[in-house]
């Protein structure tokens, strides 16, 4: 015998009606929107001096910006220039921290615009450009120039014992840590931000600075540079090289790129004091 099975319709209980034995709870407000977070109006206020102009004076022109999720100083300037102020002059090239073009002092702090977020500043930002390089206009400085005159002046390039070169030849093996040391050292940028730090630099014009002493550093530990204590010796031994240094070591401070220059200043300082007293 088939057995046949009905299938009966499921009664649906409204929404609003308890189940059997539930215990009713009182129905939650629902929560109010959401309101839009205020953005902040930042007064940002840029040294400007043209001295391409001789009948032009240095100011302090302030711009008003309205602040974006995830500014920075780069774009912060960017928009003055776009939409303010077509005149104002600065410096970039990578907008990633790597090229140095666009360091300032920001809030009496030298540093660079593209790595400096607006939302760890206050509302009040005071720009000025780097000391100790040459002006450009407003807020660009030379620093090429002297980079160029420091880099000749230590001759920081690989002296090679062998004159005549065989490119056909294989690189000849260095250690995998002793690479890595070379290449922290290698890792500065040349912004100049540990010059415009260094209370030598803003005494002496021949004072080679933090990024010299970090160059003397990283070719000592090549092994392929034939140049003994005693050449480093002649090229930083003396009151514009490593002896100069004060020690305040704010150049370790404001270093972009947080190259271990204390130690290395340091460690240079040593090597050329035994090398002195070898004389």
């Amino acid at each position: 015998m088939t057995r046949s099975v009905v299938s009966m319709p499921a009664t649906r209980r409204p929404a609003d009606t308890a189940a059997p034995g539930a215990v009713a709870t009182p129905s939650m407000p629902a929560a109010p929107a959401a309101t839009p977070a205020v953005r902040r109006k930042l007064a940002i206020g840029v040294l400007r001096y043209n001295p391409q102009e001789p009948s032009e004076r240095p100011r302090v022109q302030t711009y008003e910006v309205e602040e974006a999720d995830g500014m920075t100083l780069f774009i912060a300037l960017t928009e003055i220039r776009e939409v303010q102020d077509a005149s104002l002059q600065f410096d970039f090239v990578c907008r990633a921290g790597i090229c140095g073009s666009c360091a300032m002092v920001i809030n009496g702090r030298p540093g660079l615009a593209c790595r400096t977020l607006t939302r760890n500043l206050p509302a009040q930002i005071m720009l000025a450009p780097l000391p100790v390089f040459a002006l450009i206009a407003d807020l660009s400085v030379d620093t090429g120039r002297w980079m160029r005159a420091m880099s000749e002046r230590l001759e920081t390039w690989v002296h090679l014992a062998e004159q005549d070169l065989d490119l056909r030849r294989l690189e000849a093996r260095m250690e995998p840590q002793l690479a890595r040391d070379i290449y922290e050292l290698d890792r500065c940028i040349e912004c100049g931000c540990c010059v415009a730090a260094c209370g030598t630099a803003r005494m002496r014009d021949d004072f080679v600075g933090a990024v010299g002493v970090n160059k003397i550093a990283r070719f000592r530990l090549d092994p392929r540079d034939e140049r003994s204590d005693q050449d480093f010796y002649e090229l930083v031994g003396d009151d514009d090289g490593v002896f100069g240094c004060m020690s305040l070591l704010a150049c370790h401070d404001v270093c972009p790129k947080q190259l271990p220059l204390a130690t290395q200043i340091a460690f240079v300082r040593r090597k050329m004091a035994g090398a002195g007293w070898k004389r």
